[in-house]
């Protein structure tokens, strides 16, 4: 039985602490079963994401919702003249990502701390690149998320989002909704002690916005030549934004 309350069902208060839970119940196990889940899918869709990212003068992410830091870490090593910040509310994650870095001899080039997404605690204009891998699907306040993703950018530089999505309706979303919510769940059972974590990963897949809907969201903070990139059938997409030359948020 799924001891999480519907998305739809959730208040902010709640789905916040049930986020918190969630990812601190699963982070031993979150890398080992993403590419088990997605067929290591996840591996293509953070170098496809990491590809797109255009640092200009400024060579500095903000990785935010930075989980384990996969995507920090990608970047790190794809971008090698990069400093590399990921913030995440969840100390758990942070510490396994350290830990990641440690291995990887990057500690120097990526740092992990604490931090809300939606209060960052970083100068205007302080980075190149703002990225958020799998995270704003899960933040209520995903306007204040975005807005401070925007603030914290130079003018001209990137937000770029990556997240879980839904094929086009047809046969390929009906196959997808299957799994999400037939099998998925069942597979996670076998491997994780908190199996109710991805029934509320599937149900808020299929409750997040469509790529119309989100890249409207983009361009309503001021973000321009916002566009989304489907990937693998529509089951994930890249979103990206750019902060307006003059600087205005």
């Amino acid at each position: 039985m799924n001891k999480y309350p519907p998305v739809n069902q959730m208040n902010d208060g709640q789905r916040i602490e049930i986020v918190q839970d969630i990812f601190a119940t699963v982070t031993e196990k979150y890398d080992f079963l993403n590419r088990f889940l997605s067929l290591r899918r996840d591996v293509y869709w953070r170098k496809k994401t990491i590809e797109q990212m255009q640092f200009n003068e400024n060579k500095s992410l903000l990785d935010v919702a930075t989980g384990t830091a996969d995507v920090a870490l990608e970047c790190a090593k794809y971008h090698k003249d990069v400093k590399v910040q990921g913030v995440d509310f969840v100390q758990r994650m942070i510490d396994f990502g350290r830990k990641k870095a440690q291995a990887m001899h990057l500690q120097d080039q990526v740092k992990l701390d604490w931090g809300d997404a939606t209060q960052l605690e970083f100068s205007d204009s302080s980075f190149g690149v703002c990225s958020m891998a799998f995270g704003i699907r899960n933040i209520p306040d995903k306007i204040k998320a975005l807005k401070e993703m925007q603030r914290v950018i130079v003018p001209g530089g990137q937000v770029v989002i990556l997240e879980l999505t839904t094929p086009e309706p047809g046969f390929w979303r009906r196959l997808y909704s299957f799994y999400l919510n037939g099998l998925l769940p069942k597979l996670a059972r076998l491997f994780s002690k908190n199996p109710s974590a991805y029934e509320y990963l599937a149900d808020s897949i299929m409750n997040f916005p469509t790529r119309r809907e989100f890249v409207e969201l983009l361009e309503s903070i001021g973000l321009k030549n916002c566009q989304a990139i489907p990937l693998t059938l529509g089951v994930c997409t890249i979103y990206i934004g750019n902060k307006e030359d003059g600087g205005s948020n």
